[in-house]
């Protein structure tokens, strides 16, 4: 499913003494099946874009169009519902939301609330267990008997499991380490490209930004500052230290690399791999030219 906004606006509290306008004329689309990234300091507009993706929120100006669902400020799809079995959205801990007293219940819950058959639910169940690593066996114990990265991934399966077209991921990764991150984000990638989805990404993280992102755009103060590919935008180091961000730390060190060697290596989106393999390309060339 692809994703429209066309010149939305949406204020807090609108007509008092407390509005607070915090989307401001927005604009962008993302094709379906792409994997875009959003990027923004606190205060940037990211939650009141997410609240538009599954009709939490409404715009106060504009169109938001997800599929063929169109949400308006005077229109409010009759298949609401349905927009939202399409839509499947990981907040930030999403293992707070867990209440059933067995997993398999736990990640069944969606499926059924959306009037899903039983065998069905039973496939998906498992299907999802597997998906994101989670062992047979554990769906029958207490999600809170899990460790605190079982219950992130049986809460994450519990969102798979409704069958969405678009996966909303806002900040995934919050308070796991660095292993646990990569993995997470390794897993959210597979599961893109294997089930087709249209995958956004809300995130602080530039290296997460610049490793699986199609496009990126960055939001400020409710506007969008820049949009375009991760290589274009993620290296405007001027720019975005306008707006409170930073490149990538591989961009920092290509900097870095040419001003201690002075030999330029363009950014390409590289793996570790390939650009430890082109400095040593590029050293061997300033060898043999001694």
């Amino acid at each position: 499913m692809d994703i429209t906004f066309n010149h939305v606006s949406y204020i807090y509290q609108a007509n008092t003494p407390f509005a607070h306008r915090a989307i401001d004329d927005l604009s962008f689309h993302i094709p379906s099946g792409s994997f875009a990234a959003v990027i923004g300091h606190t205060g940037s507009g990211k939650s009141t874009l997410i609240q538009h993706l599954n009709g939490l929120v409404r715009p106060s100006k504009g169109e938001v169009t997800i599929g063929n669902y169109r949400l308006t400020h005077n229109n409010k799809p009759a298949a609401l519902k349905a927009l939202r079995s399409r839509v499947g959205v990981v907040f930030q801990y999403p293992e707070h939301q867990l209440f059933e007293e067995t997993v398999r219940k736990d990640i069944a819950f969606g499926p059924k609330n959306f009037g899903v058959s039983n065998d069905d639910i039973d496939k998906r169940v498992s299907d999802m267990a597997t998906d994101v690593g989670l062992s047979e066996e554990l769906l029958e114990r207490s999600p809170f008997d899990l460790s605190g990265g079982q219950m992130r991934r049986a809460a994450i399966a519990g969102v798979l499991a409704v069958n969405p077209d678009v996966l909303v991921l806002d900040e995934p990764t919050a308070g796991l380490d660095p292993r646990g991150q990569q993995e997470m984000m390794d897993m959210f990638y597979r599961l893109h490209k294997q089930q087709g989805l249209t995958t956004v990404l809300v995130t602080h993280s530039m290296e997460d930004a610049v490793r699986y992102a199609d496009q990126v755009m960055i939001l400020n103060n409710g506007t969008k500052f820049m949009e375009g590919k991760p290589e274009d935008v993620l290296t405007q180091k001027q720019a975005l230290h306008s707006v409170q961000l930073d490149v990538p730390e591989m961009v920092q060190f290509l900097h870095a690399f040419k001003t201690t060697f002075g030999k330029n290596i363009p950014f390409r989106r590289q793996s570790a791999a390939e650009l430890a393999s082109e400095i040593r390309e590029r050293m061997k060339e300033g060898d043999q030219h001694e």
